[in-house]
């Protein structure tokens, strides 16, 4: 006679064991108290549904059933009514979004995590980069919808000069003075920036070179892609010794004022870019005094020059726009005549072909050739002519690091009695390196070639400069400065001239 078939006690004893285990690891991971509590009420249900289990294992046993039954031969509805005792035994599993504790399975894995992952070595992680002194903006002085940031350095000064066999030395104190002004306005903008230099000599015998400058910029957003630009300005300097316009032996030469103004019109056309500009630019000479005490008038020097320039630009990307420009220009003197009896107005005339670059901090700027032409009213005075390439980028190689890189070619008239002028190419090269946090360091070097058309009887001339600083941000307002600067023009005729200085200073900022 057969046995009748009997369910197995092994599958609730599995489930139970696993749902043990499950509950036991959920509550040391998220070691909360609830769970905690949880776990100990299903420990003990489970513990006595073992011992009842086992028990009736036993008895099974003591009837014949001590071999392994197989699991999957158990009839179906015994199954579900073996699932069904297991869900009446299991405790109910609380809501995770009904009580005030969360689950982490809803949180981020780096924050259930004690130890989070270490990024791969190709992923670099997002880190804000910090302020440095040197980098740091003053708040500057609200004034109504403008902020003032102004600027005043005290140094004392050393320069030695030689011109031939001829040597002087000074020393001097200097005052530079320098502001910024810009507007905070939603729209448009006005910025106006100065700056001076005034010194005084406190041993020594050498020319003091007083300066001053100020220059504004109104800027109007006007619709369908439109900007503008009022622009104007003045500028006050002493004209230097070496200077090709130089009276000789002149004890202070003439102090010069220029005035400016102007307006531009930039539009775009789609891929089109426009620029139209007209500038206005008036110079002023005074007298200049020689060793003896007496003046010699520079009035005949003064001029006024207008010039018109129109630009047409193709945008490929907005990081690459070719472009070309034309340039007309006309020169007015004050005298008809000046005093060795020469007509010094003219016209000036040029265009170039270049591209402007925009790769964000990286590289910027532009790059042009071109022609360039000035004539003269007196037919005793030659025209002059040239191939320019003008050329103003800023790069920065690495962080920290900035080179910019300016270069001109410009025409220079003269009043040397029976020359015209002559071509200068001027080549400034500037690097900037934040050796530290709060120490910059700069480096400039320079040369210009004054080239003169071959039947002047002025040799050309070649100047070199040289200049290196350090600028140590003691904090966001006071800074401690060092400069070193060398200067050497070589002629081929005539004796070279050197110029040495070096100074130290402090800077106080707003």
């Amino acid at each position: 006679m057969g046995h009748p078939k009997q369910t197995s006690s092994v599958t609730p004893l599995r489930a139970m064991s696993r749902v043990i285990c499950f509950t036991a690891f959920g509550s040391l991971l998220l070691g909360q108290t609830a769970a905690l509590a949880q776990s100990a009420t299903q420990v003990q249900a489970n513990t006595a549904n073992s011992r009842s289990t086992a028990q009736g294992s036993t008895t099974n046993a003591a009837v014949g059933f001590d071999e392994e039954i197989d699991v999957s031969a158990a009839p179906a509805a015994a199954g579900a009514a073996g699932n069904a005792e297991e869900a009446q035994q299991r405790p109910a599993i609380p809501d995770a979004q009904s009580g005030d504790d969360i689950t982490g399975s809803i949180l981020d894995e780096d924050i259930r995590r004690l130890n989070t992952r270490e990024a791969p070595v190709d992923e670099t992680p997002r880190r804000r980069a910090a302020e440095s002194a040197s980098t740091a903006e003053t708040p500057g002085i609200p004034l109504g919808t403008f902020v003032l940031r102004p600027s005043v350095t005290q140094s004392i000064n050393t320069e030695t000069t030689k011109d031939g066999n001829t040597r002087q030395r000074r020393a001097f104190l200097e005052t530079d003075a320098a502001a910024t002004l810009t507007s905070d306005w939603g729209r448009h903008q006005l910025s106006v920036t100065s700056e001076g230099a005034w010194q005084r000599n406190i041993s020594g015998e050498g020319e003091e070179q007083p300066s001053f400058k100020i220059n504004g910029d109104l800027r109007l957003d006007l619709p369908r892609d439109t900007v503008a630009h009022l622009t104007a300005g003045y500028n006050f300097y002493r004209e230097d010794t070496d200077d090709p316009d130089a009276i000789a032996n002149a004890t202070q030469q003439s102090d010069v004022q220029e005035f400016s103004a102007g307006a531009s019109v930039q539009r775009d056309f789609g891929i089109l870019r426009g620029t139209t500009a007209l500038a206005l630019t008036r110079s002023i000479y005074s007298d200049a005094t020689l060793a003896s005490g007496a003046t010699v008038a520079l009035s005949d020097r003064n001029q006024t020059t207008g010039t018109l320039r129109g630009r047409v630009g193709y945008e490929l990307s907005p990081a690459l726009i070719p472009f070309i420009e034309a340039t007309i220009g006309r020169t007015l003197y004050d005298e008809t005549r000046d005093s060795a009896g020469y007509e010094r107005s003219g016209h000036s005339y040029g265009a170039k072909a270049g591209v402007e670059v925009d790769l964000g901090e990286k590289l910027k700027g532009e790059v042009g050739v071109g022609y360039e032409r000035a004539d003269f009213e007196d037919n005793r005075l030659s025209s002059i002519d040239t191939a320019t390439l003008d050329a103003s980028l800023l790069w920065s190689p690495i962080r920290g690091t900035d080179v910019n890189l300016d270069l001109q070619t410009s025409i220079q008239p003269t009043t040397t009695a029976g020359e015209s002028g002559y071509v200068s190419h001027a080549l400034t090269t500037t690097v900037t390196h934040q050796l530290r946090d709060n120490l910059v360091g700069t480096m400039i070097g320079g040369v210009v070639w004054r080239d003169y058309p071959t039947d002047s009887t002025i040799n050309d001339e070649l100047v070199y400069s040289a200049a290196t600083g350090l600028t140590w941000n003691i904090n966001r307002y006071l800074d401690l400065t060092s400069t070193l600067g060398y200067e050497l023009t070589t002629r081929k005729e005539g004796s070279d001239s050197q110029q040495w200085r070096a100074g130290l200073g402090l800077k106080l900022k707003r």
